[in-house]
């Protein structure tokens, strides 16, 4: 039985639940970024201390993600989801009560750590729940990360400011709600592991690769890419639209907060649909429309005014987001026996290009202006045409179907 569906139906309950999760985890983890001001004043921290403090979180946030994915593939285990919310819920309380920066450090890292447990551990849940759906099921779950993460800034601006860093160990009780949530997903999971288990206990990785190592390593190279350029050009918009929309039209922040809001909206709208597409007529076609197909949009958008910067902004966020859940379905396909691996590799490659486009495309806006970086970063969809290197998997699994019926 295939590691990569070992039921017939999908697990929706165990979708929801993951998607909850993953909520949960990433509303904690962007907690992390609106407490910033805090932690300064607190602690009389520097900028230079500050950007340390988001290069320690980062490391541990996406580089381990792809060595934790691995080692969970060797030896799958079920309380790894409660690893990963203890690991935040420490970092989370101990943050709060930090005296000193050498304690900010260390619960930084132990919240980047709870990420990159998580994110490789849900979604290969994800994928074993998905049944015939994987594309939707990535979908529904990356979709419970982006409302988490929009939760952080709001959480820290009615609770936590008007009363003190102290209280955002408040919300530790979210990571336990988290933990009571695991509980019957690890059931589930302990369920499936035995399905998936050997006559001798050892659980079934799963199908084989559906094309040779040279040409599985040349598509995740491709994949990479892609991921770069959507991360670089989403990163200009996630860090800098604001700024941008006040300096060129002069309009208030709380303007400026509404039209990043619409903008969100449409990348939580086009991530629940881009997987659920990709099921029906293949990956590489969304993956191709979504990258590529938003390069117009982001050319025309320096140059218009605030009502077509409205509507171009949204057009771009909503193409461009439902690639994301595509790619790693798409990449999971290629390995079907490294589903963890898989996830780690590219939740950690998304964040590490976010956090580093993020540095020095605000390096570029302090030299040459904010919109300088609208107008580089414009060309960054343009490299969706190395999708057209991309084999074709579904293709390929009509191939496969049609040999084995003979």
């Amino acid at each position: 039985m295939s590691s990569s569906e070992p039921k017939a139906g999908t697990a929706f309950r165990m979708l929801i639940a993951l998607s909850a999760i993953h909520c949960l985890n990433d509303a904690l983890q962007a907690l992390l970024s609106a407490s910033y001001p805090l932690l300064k004043a607190d602690l009389q921290l520097s900028f230079a201390q500050i950007g340390l403090i988001t290069l320690v979180y980062q490391l541990a946030a996406s580089v381990f993600q792809p060595f934790i994915g691995f080692y969970f593939d060797k030896k799958p285990a079920v309380w790894s989801l409660y690893t990963g919310m203890i690991f935040t819920m420490t970092g989370l309380i101990s943050i709060a009560f930090a005296s000193d920066i050498l304690m900010v450090y260390v619960s930084v890292f132990l919240i980047g750590l709870g990420s990159s447990v998580t994110h490789p551990e849900a979604a290969k849940l994800t994928s074993l729940a998905a049944g015939g759906k994987r594309g939707m099921a990535q979908s529904l779950f990356q979709v419970g990360g982006n409302l988490g993460g929009s939760f952080g800034p709001l959480l820290i601006a009615f609770f936590v400011s008007p009363f003190g860093r102290q209280y955002m160990s408040c919300f530790s009780l979210l990571a336990l709600l988290g933990l009571i949530i695991v509980i019957p997903v690890s059931k589930w999971h302990k369920k499936t592991l035995q399905l998936m288990a050997d006559k001798n206990g050892k659980v079934n990785q799963g199908d084989q690769p559906p094309f040779p190592i040279g040409k599985t390593v040349f598509s995740i190279v491709i994949l990479s890419a892609l991921i770069f350029s959507k991360y670089i050009y989403m990163t200009s918009l996630y860090s800098y639209y604001t700024f941008y929309l006040i300096e060129k039209f002069g309009i208030t922040i709380q303007y400026s907060q509404i039209l990043l809001f619409v903008f969100l909206s449409a990348t939580a709208i086009g991530t629940m649909i881009g997987g659920s597409v990709s099921d029906k007529i293949g990956r590489k076609y969304v993956i191709w429309i979504s990258i590529l197909g938003a390069s117009p949009f982001a050319l025309m958008m320096p140059h218009a005014n605030l009502l077509w910067t409205i509507i171009l902004s949204f057009c771009t966020g909503f193409i461009l987001s439902s690639a994301f859940p595509t790619i790693i379905v798409y990449a999971q396909e290629l390995l079907p026996g490294k589903l963890g691996l898989i996830s780690g590799l590219f939740y950690g490659f998304a964040f590490g290009v976010a956090g580093i486009a993020s540095a020095i495309l605000g390096k570029i806006a302090d030299q040459h202006g904010i919109e300088t970086i609208y107008h580089l970063c414009a060309y960054m969809p343009l490299l969706g045409l190395v999708a057209w290197f991309l084999p074709d998997l579904k293709k390929k699994r009509r191939t496969r179907m049609t040999k084995r019926r003979r």
